[in-house]
């Protein structure tokens, strides 16, 4: 099944494709400390690639007494996982616990179906190349508006970092050959001999 995903993205990637959201955020509203601004994410891109913040976001994060670089790293740092994994893992319940506690930092405007926008936006952020950031999952979220809350982001973004080291511990990226497990050692039942309940 993962091949065949893999063999899919390929095709897409060649005929010159690319898998994005039929809608994706262009804006977002990035708030600190109670004061909030309206930033388009190239603002983010740019910072991201030049590591200078456009003019309104060094505003904002002048009044909220932040640095452009501590945005920057933090939209920069990378988390490893297998998209097929990390799927399956955000539909279960520890999954969801961690898309709801990045929903308090990462939602739509409207913050209707937070969840279900977290989840598309993961696991297409992680799909090119097993790895996601802040900045692509801002460029994958699904709706045309998404709210940052910069002062739990990191919280949040951490706790999604736990669950998928922990995951990585419990089946790590690289494929292993499922070997047959040893034959028991438990010796053969004697007839007639009285059973344990």
């Amino acid at each position: 099944m993962k091949q065949l995903i893999w063999v899919g993205l390929t095709l897409l990637s060649s005929l010159g494709l690319e898998l994005a959201p039929a809608r994706a955020a262009t804006e977002i509203m990035l708030t600190y400390q109670g004061f909030s601004r309206n930033i388009p994410i190239a603002d983010l891109v740019s910072l991201t690639t030049t590591g200078e913040a456009s003019p309104s976001l060094a505003a904002l994060l002048a009044q909220a007494g932040q640095q452009p670089e501590d945005l920057r790293s933090l939209l920069l740092h990378p988390l490893s996982t297998d998209p097929v994994i990390l799927d399956r893992v955000l539909n279960s319940w520890p999954g969801e616990w961690v898309l709801d506690q990045l929903a308090t930092a990462l939602h739509p405007v409207s913050a209707v179906a937070s969840r279900q926008a977290l989840r598309s936006s993961l696991v297409l952020a992680a799909t090119p190349d097993g790895q996601l950031n802040l900045i692509e999952v801002l460029q994958t979220y699904p709706t045309e508006g998404v709210v940052l809350e910069g002062d739990r982001i990191e919280s949040a973004y951490n706790q999604l970092e736990t669950l998928l080291r922990s995951v990585r511990n419990l089946w790590p990226l690289k494929s292993r050959k499922l070997e047959p497990s040893p034959p028991s050692r438990q010796s053969p039942k004697r007839l007639g001999a009285p059973s344990a309940f």
